[in-house]
């Protein structure tokens, strides 16, 4: 079987100059990928909506798993790609809809990951991917 060495995430075309012209440098998402990921390990910004196809890479520097996003906030500050109410929004949307998972009866909320992102870069081309990148996106393989 072939190696992880990183991994990828779809980001909506609106908000990828966050990253390279903004300067963040935290992506935040429901945690779905990250029990193979590694700090030193690539992260490939996947860009959809619009002009889809990889656009830039970075290396993951730090690596955090959190219950509440919110949370991250008071760790990386104005470096999180999405604003606080962005998230507070999502979050509502999620209690509004009973998003969250049921096991044996009980209720557990879906955790959330950070990657600090470091060496951040922009290609000069969009590279299309040979396979689609699920929502949840996709470990990338050597």
């Amino acid at each position: 079987m072939t190696e992880i060495t990183g991994v990828t995430f779809p980001i909506p075309k609106e908000y990828m100059s966050r990253f390279f012209e903004d300067g963040k440098t935290v992506f935040i998402k429901p945690a779905s990928l990250f029990k193979d990921l590694k700090i030193g390990m690539k992260m490939v910004f996947y860009q959809s909506h619009e002009d889809t196809g990889f656009i830039g890479e970075a290396q993951i520097k730090k690596i955090l798993i959190m219950d509440d996003p919110l949370n991250l906030f008071d760790i990386f500050g104005d470096s999180i790609f999405l604003e606080r109410d962005e998230v507070e929004e999502y979050l509502s949307g999620l209690e509004k809809w009973k998003s969250v998972r049921v096991r044996k009866g009980e209720g557990k909320k879906k955790r959330w990951i950070a990657l600090e992102l470091d060496n951040i870069r922009r290609y000069e081309n969009i590279k299309k991917p040979n396979r689609f990148v699920p929502v949840g996106g996709m470990y990338l393989r050597e």
